[in-house]
């Protein structure tokens, strides 16, 4: 479903909302904590498929997603503290040549092609998929 609302446009099923409102990941988090649930965190090939339904629609070639780099620890984790067990990344992402960049990551799915998961800097500006209640 698609709506119109003011600024904003929506794509949604219903436990998922791709915002196509240009934010860098920490606004993204702060608009889907105070307005929905949470940025997704993707922990099977079923969310997978819900977040691939959502981001067709996305105005943006990548769209922010719950999932961080933790330079410190080596590590990808999601902002809903769960370990990232299911992992669906483009060759060349998440791998631990992160650990050396200056630039703080995130993880975004690909809108378009194979839909896989890509490393950004956070201060990219991307459309976004809250999760919410279902």
């Amino acid at each position: 479903m698609l709506r119109d609302d003011g600024q904003i446009s929506l794509a949604s099923t219903n436990f998922l909302l791709c915002v196509m409102k240009n934010l860098t990941w920490s606004e993204a988090l702060r608009y889907c904590r105070q307005n929905h649930v949470d940025l997704v965190s993707v922990h099977s090939e079923e969310i997978q498929r819900r977040v691939m339904n959502v981001v067709k629609r996305a105005s943006t070639a990548a769209v922010w997603l719950g999932l961080r780099h933790s330079r410190i620890l080596g590590i990808w984790f999601w902002v809903s503290g769960e370990t990232v067990c299911y992992q669906n990344w483009a060759p060349g992402n998440g791998t631990s040549e992160e650990d050396c960049e200056h630039t703080v990551r995130s993880g975004a799915v690909q809108s378009g092609g194979d839909q896989h998961w890509i490393s950004r800097p956070e201060t990219d500006k991307l459309n976004f998929i809250c999760s919410r209640y279902e």
